[in-house]
């Protein structure tokens, strides 16, 4: 029964962390409904976001490494004149944020209220950004600038409020500032390894004592995580060539009343 928790909660977290649709509040529910909670619980989130992450360290090698500035020949997709820069500026909102507002961030931003509020105003915004990207003439550009990379980052602060989804946070930050829908995702998966290794890096850490004594579980966490993430991103990008994220927020809508009836029906909300 552990591991197949660990499977479970490896290919919620893998499907779910780079769609818009809020892995955290699916972890909370599903880990919920398998009684799983508790501070195994919590290093087990962070060990399969990690896993998470490899996948776009796997699938996106080559864009990581031009960030300092090798295989500048690869072919030209998505943000191809992207630089470290970019990534920097873009982390600088949401890393000043997560250090000035950690205690209001861990008490008041990770209840299930929180959660299902962040879910209905995240899928808002998308639609928002779409409608916002649909009056604009053109698709929008593939060539993303600093000024843009920092609106995005600015929109990435929204992240810290559990429910809300980085990848939908950042995406619609994109389209907001006129990038086209898939260099901002591809930008938003790039974005997502450096600022979410340095917030798992750091829970690890603390965490290495719980890893250590169930390291099997952990290990078939990380390795579904790695595996499903892998094809969730593929069949994701595949998907915004024919979908908006519209219909990703009618997801989150549903899945916010699936949360509150659970959470009303248990007496945790």
């Amino acid at each position: 029964m552990f591991f197949l928790i660990a499977i479970i909660l490896g290919a919620v977290e893998g499907l779910t962390e780079f769609a818009p649709v809020s892995s955290t509040g699916h972890l909370i529910l599903v880990a919920s409904l398998l009684h799983f909670t508790g501070k195994t619980a919590t290093a087990f989130e962070v060990i399969i976001q990690l896993g998470s992450i490899m996948a776009v360290v796997v699938l996106y090698w080559k864009r990581l490494w031009s960030l300092f500035g090798f295989y500048r020949n690869e072919p030209k997709r998505g943000p191809h004149n992207l630089n470290l820069l970019h990534i920097i500026i873009a982390g600088i909102p949401a890393g000043i944020s997560g250090i000035l507002l950690k205690d209001f961030i861990t008490s008041k931003l990770f209840t299930p209220a929180s959660v299902l509020v962040a879910l209905v105003v995240g899928g808002l915004l998308m639609i928002f950004a779409e409608r916002i990207a649909a009056s604009r003439p053109g698709k929008g550009t593939t060539q993303l600038s600093y000024g843009q990379a920092f609106v995005i980052g600015l929109f990435q602060v929204l992240s810290l409020w559990s429910g809300f989804s980085r990848s939908g946070s950042t995406m619609s930050g994109g389209l907001i500032a006129g990038v086209e829908r898939k260099t901002a995702a591809e930008f938003s998966f790039i974005l997502a390894v450096p600022m979410m290794l340095g917030a798992s890096g750091v829970e690890f850490v603390k965490d290495l004592s719980y890893i250590k004594a169930d390291l099997g579980f952990f290990i078939v966490g990380f390795i579904v995580a790695f595996i499903v993430a892998m094809l969730a991103i593929v069949s994701f990008m595949k998907l915004l060539k024919r979908f908006t994220l519209v219909p990703f927020a009618v997801y989150r809508f549903a899945l916010a009343i699936v949360f509150a009836a659970y959470m009303i029906f248990s007496n945790q909300l």
